[in-house]
C-alpha cells in the first residue's frame, strides 16, 4: 500500500486538520513530573497555542535504540526508568492509550528506512513527565518513536521529514530531550538558582539559539565539530538528537519560537521550541 493510501486509511481515524506545530521539550528532572514550576508552566502554556491533537508522536531521550523501532501497544506502560527519586514519582501513572494504526501507518511512511514495531515498550519518563502537564486527562493516544544511536545527526534530520503528513492529520509530534545535557557535570549546590550555567553551558545556549533563530541549521547537524563547549554541553547525543527531529519537520514560511529559555544546575538548559 503507498502513502497516499495509507493517510487515506488513517483518516477514518484522524480527521484532516490544519498543520499541527512542532514541539521540542526541555524536559529536565524527571522530578518535573510532579512539582509545580516555572517550567511545567511552560508546558501547559504551549499547549494553549495547540489545537488537541488527535494523537502525539513522541520521539524520547529515554529510548535509545540500534534501529528504529515504534511503539505498537494498545494501552502502553508507564515506565519508571530512572533511580533515587521519591515514592510519589514512582506512583504515578499515565494511562493515555495508545494507537496500533498510527503506528504501521509511521512505520510505512518512514519506508524505505525499517522501522520495528514494538509491543513491549511504553511511554518512558521522556514522554509521560511532560505530556502529563500538556494534556493531563490522558486522554489523547500516545506512541513513542525511538532514536537510532548508530546514526548521524543528519540522518535523524532527513528522516523526520518523512513523517510531515502526519501533521496534517492531527498528530502533534513532540522531540523531548534537553539542548545541554551534562549530568557528571550538574553543580547541585546550585541547582534552584534561577538561570544559572556555567561558561561553556552560556556559550552553547547563545550560539545554538541563535542557529535557531537564524535557520541555520548545518552547525546544528554538524554540533560535534562546534568546538570544547559543545562537547561539554553534549557529551552524548541522546538528548540532543529529539531536537533535530523537530527541526527536520519544519516546512518552508513556518517561525520558531523559543520558551522555557533558562540554564539549570550549571550543565543543563530547558530550551525548548515550537515551530508553527
Amino acid at each position: 500500500m503507498d502513502t497516499l493510501n495509507s493517510l487515506s486509511n488513517l483518516s477514518d481515524s484522524f480527521s484532516a486538520t490544519d498543520k499541527m506545530p512542532v514541539v521540542f521539550i526541555g524536559h529536565g528532572s524527571p522530578m518535573n513530573a510532579i512539582e509545580e514550576n516555572q517550567f511545567v508552566k511552560g508546558f501547559r502554556d504551549v499547549v494553549k497555542t495547540i489545537p488537541k491533537p488527535n494523537a502525539i508522536l513522541c520521539v524520547s531521550a529515554h529510548w535509545f535504540t540500534r534501529g528504529t523501532k515504534i511503539t505498537i501497544s494498545k494501552q502502553p506502560e508507564t515506565i519508571h526508568d530512572f533511580g533515587g527519586f521519591p515514592r510519589a514519582l514512582y506512583e504515578v501513572q499515565y494511562p493515555a492509550p495508545g494507537s496500533p494504526e498510527l503506528a504501521k501507518e509511521t512505520q510505512k511512511l518512514l519506508t524505505p528506512e525499517l522501522a520495528e514495531l514494538d509491543e513491549k515498550w511504553g511511554l518512558d519518563h521522556g514522554a509521560w513527565s511532560v505530556l502529563r502537564h500538556m494534556y493531563p486527562d490522558a486522554d489523547v493516544p500516545v506512541i513513542q518513536l525511538s532514536i537510532d544511536y548508530t546514526k548521524p545527526a543528519s540522518y535523524h534530520f532527513e528522516l523526520a521529514k518523512r513523517l510531515s503528513e502526519l501533521r496534517n492529520k492531527g498528530v502533534l509530534i513532540v522531540g523531548s530531550g534537553n539542548i545541554i545535557h551534562n549530568l557528571r557535570m550538574v553543580d547541585f549546590s546550585n541547582f534552584n538558582k534561577v538561570d544559572y550555567g556555567y561558561d561553556w553551558a552560556v556559550e552553547v545556549r547563545e550560539k545554538v539559539n541563535n542557529f535557531l533563530l537564524d535557520g541555520n541549521y548545518q552547525p546544528l547537524l554538524n554540533y560535534d565539530q562546534q568546538g570544547t563547549a559543545f562537547r561539554y554541553a553534549i557529551p552524548t547525543p541522546d538528548h540532543y538528537l529529539p531536537l533535530i527531529y523537530t527541526l527536520g519537520l519544519q516546512e518552508k514560511g513556518e517561525q520558531i519560537s523559543l520558551f522555557n529559555d533558562k540554564l539549570m544546575a550549571g550543565s543543563l538548559s530547558m530550551t525548548s521550541v515550537k515551530i508553527s
